[in-house]
């Protein structure tokens, strides 16, 4: 049976695969929408690409694939937003506050 014969391609080792336009076009929407908005660069692990995240300033937060931390700064300064290194500064206070009111009262998000 042919079904087991087939292999999934590699990914290619290396450099961040680029982010669809569909991505740049949501975090673009949620930095025009939402108030108070940083950029966190998140970096590349063995599962995911590297990855900016959103956050506002109640909290809210978005998070899609962009094309490594050279592309994340370019994104946010673009945009005139801050950026910063998840792994030196760590997530604000804000973002663990939101995902716990989520938690408590998931029908209100």
């Amino acid at each position: 049976m042919a079904l087991f014969r087939r292999r999934k391609k590699a990914r290619p080792a290396g450099p961040d695969r680029a982010p669809d336009r569909a991505d740049l076009d949501h975090l673009e929407n949620f930095v025009r929408t939402r108030r108070g908005v940083e950029a966190f660069i998140e970096p590349r692990t063995t599962v995911t690409e590297t990855t900016v995240i959103l956050i506002a300033d109640d909290g809210e937060w978005t998070r899609r694939r962009i094309d490594g931390p050279e592309g994340a700064r370019r994104f946010a300064h673009k945009l005139a937003i801050p950026i910063y290194d998840v792994r030196l500064m760590g997530y604000p206070q804000r973002m663990r506050d939101y995902n716990e009111r989520r938690k408590r009262r998931p029908e209100l998000y």
